[in-house]
């Protein structure tokens, strides 16, 4: 579950931890939120930063929503290299990646799972 928070100034020089899964150049600094893959719950919003020249080797595909905006840098996938004011939606189970960024790039991105509809079981 996500908490109230009002605007407040993101410290953006720490705070970062590695990405379960991820190389080493790959960071994440969760803003609100979390989210449970095992149990299929929750939403979380977090920033994800590649570091100058980290790149990524997997495709990825999970079970959860994925929004996507790039703040900064330059991200590149399958030989289409991606800028500042871009975006991404992907419903769960669609394949992306891998990923790479020569000079580094900063991602807003949304995680959630579709709620469950009770009727629905």
């Amino acid at each position: 579950m996500k908490e109230h928070k009002e605007f407040y100034q993101v410290d953006l020089s720490s705070g970062w931890e590695n990405v379960p899964d991820y190389p080493e150049g790959v960071k994440q600094k969760v803003l609100s939120g979390y989210l449970d893959e095992k149990n299929k719950t929750g939403t979380r919003t977090r920033l994800l930063r590649f570091e100058p020249g980290a790149f990524t080797t997997e495709i990825f595909a999970h079970d959860y929503w994925e929004e996507v905006f790039q703040i900064s840098g330059t991200l590149t996938t399958h030989g289409e290299t991606f800028g500042p004011m871009t975006y991404a939606c992907r419903p769960p189970h669609i394949k992306h990646g891998p990923f790479s960024s020569k000079e580094g790039c900063l991602l807003l991105e949304i995680h959630y799972f579709e709620p469950q509809d009770p009727e629905c079981d």
